[in-house]
């Protein structure tokens, strides 16, 4: 029943991400067929490089969305999970709860109650207290004769939102710029602004020509579109620089 650290691996992207985009944005402008423009694609690929740097400043971003990227990802808990799944441009395959059993699942410890060895202690504690009367409904149920997903399925219901869950993700390049807009800013409940963090981190990796300049939205917007309550202070307020209407 160990605590758990974030691992986010990149299991697979589409090949050739930058022909793709730039076959895509072509077609739109262009009596050339898309396919004839992606084999031309080792013939200046720091030109369609370019291009594709061009398409992203313009905001022209439908043709982003030929592009996806697969990450594994392990160490979050469900309460990130929750969160995460409401993205609803991709795609999920999580861990579950109701064939894999728990008789000695992992956690994840907030690094505010981690700080503080009173409040460490207590959630440890906690944790330790949920195991055992899952371990002991899991005994009670295989007396009666129910075990495996039939036991577990019920079971899980003590289960804490701290538990630690696997999860497969994919999503089309103009879903993670959104995605990393969402929760890269400052607001964002921790676990999932360090998910997007390393997941950002691969992406600029493996794509810069579409990821560099990618982050929370004010970072692209040059203001914060929070409002004067919710800013985090690092840029100025919407209405400062547009002016109220």
């Amino acid at each position: 029943m160990p605590e758990m650290s974030l691992n986010v691996r990149l299991l697979e992207m589409t090949q050739d991400p930058i022909a793709l985009i730039y076959a895509a944005c072509r077609q739109c402008y262009s009596a050339k067929f898309a396919a004839e423009m992606f084999d031309e694609k080792d013939e200046n690929p720091k030109k369609q490089a370019e291009f594709i740097r061009k398409v992203v400043a313009s905001g022209h971003e439908s043709p982003l969305e030929h592009v996806k990227f697969t990450f594994a990802i392990e160490g979050v808990s469900r309460a990130l999970t929750h969160q995460l799944v409401r993205h609803r441009i991709a795609s999920f395959s999580q861990q579950s709860q109701r064939y894999v059993k728990e008789t000695n699942f992992d956690y994840i410890v907030p690094p505010s109650i981690a700080e503080d060895k009173d409040l460490e202690s207590e959630f440890l504690s906690i944790m330790g207290s949920i195991q055992a009367s899952y371990n002991k409904l899991l005994e009670k149920f295989k007396a009666k004769g129910r075990v495996g997903e039939r036991a577990n399925e019920d079971v899980r219901f003590v289960l804490p939102q701290a538990a630690e869950t696997k999860i497969v993700v994919t999503m089309n390049t103009r879903e993670l710029i959104h995605f990393f807009h969402q929760r890269c800013c400052a607001r964002a409940q921790w676990e999932i602004k360090r998910l997007a963090a390393r997941m950002l981190s691969l992406c600029i990796e493996n794509l810069p020509e579409v990821f560099s300049e990618v982050g929370a939205k004010c970072v692209g917007l040059g203001y914060c579109p929070e409002g004067e309550n919710f800013t985090c202070g690092k840029y100025p307020l919407k209405e400062k620089v547009l002016g109220k209407k």
